[in-house]
């Protein structure tokens, strides 16, 4: 849990539970779980505990909804990080269900939840058609194959906002057909880490083009640790190409920064029940 989260697209973190199994080719190089393991905690695979957590954590989202009463303002708070809530498990089935009365019991807050599993979400919340208008419910699509996948999901859920997060980004992305009306807000970047995969430029770009053309927010979160080449003088940086041809130089996550075509790009959706 982070009060003020250094993510650039929410405002704090929350986490019912640590731990979660690889779905996916975004999940390879999972920062979540070289962070679990980073501090002792072996909660990633199939055979693993979860980490779950006391009273004292689930009691900050209600000091956070308290706070954004008193300033009038509706934080946006990621869960979770550091898992999927919509794991298929049974062992977590009670800490969902304390989490859903918790995300009720906030209305100041918006709840941004990311999952790799839109096939389980129908079964697991406690609700159908009438939604929190405080929900925002998006997935993981980080090339077409997972976007074919996952899409027709989450488009049935009457979530107020409905996102994907294309980060990593691992192949060209067309998903005009799904944006307006079904998607509400794009986020996507780059990978970071050790063996972070470098992303074409044009993957991004096209993206951008598609969610400008739909009038859906577009947010590029970074370009990871690889960025374009054109203006770089860094005789000792790793080169690679992209697959567009781009010449791409492994400089590090704070030195690629996250401009694409001259400007930050940190679009925000818009509530459909609003």
């Amino acid at each position: 849990m982070a009060k003020n989260s250094r993510i650039e697209w929410t405002t704090h973190t929350f986490n019912p539970w640590w731990g979660c199994v690889k779905v996916s080719p975004a999940c390879k190089h999972c920062y979540a779980e070289a962070w679990a393991k980073r501090v002792g905690s072996r909660v990633w695979g199939v055979k693993a505990e979860r980490r779950f957590f006391g009273d004292k954590h689930w009691a900050e989202p209600i000091k956070w909804n308290l706070a954004a009463a008193e300033l009038g303002e509706r934080p946006r708070v990621f869960c979770a990080s550091m898992a999927d809530v919509f794991e298929d498990r049974r062992d977590l089935d009670d800490a969902r269900a304390r989490l859903w009365e918790l995300i009720v019991a906030t209305p100041n807050l918006d709840w941004l939840l990311l999952t790799k599993r839109p096939e389980f979400v129908s079964k697991m919340v406690p609700w159908t058609n009438d939604w929190p208008p405080n929900i925002w419910l998006g997935t993981t699509v980080e090339d077409q194959k997972w976007a074919e996948e996952r899409l027709p999901h989450l488009a049935e859920i009457p979530a107020a906002v409905r996102f994907i997060s294309a980060e990593p980004l691992l192949g060209p992305l067309n998903i005009s057909h799904w944006l307006s009306e079904h998607i509400d807000w794009v986020i996507t970047g780059g990978e970071s880490g050790p063996k972070a995969r470098p992303s074409s430029p044009s993957w991004f770009l096209e993206l951008l083009n598609q969610c400008m053309a739909s009038e859906v927010a577009f947010h590029f979160k970074q370009w990871g640790d690889w960025a374009p080449g054109q203006g770089l003088n860094l005789a000792k940086a790793r080169a690679s190409r992209a697959d567009d041809g781009t010449v791409m130089l492994r400089v590090g996550k704070k030195a690629a920064g996250r401009i694409l075509d001259g400007a930050e790009w940190d679009g925000l959706p818009t509530a459909r029940s609003s």
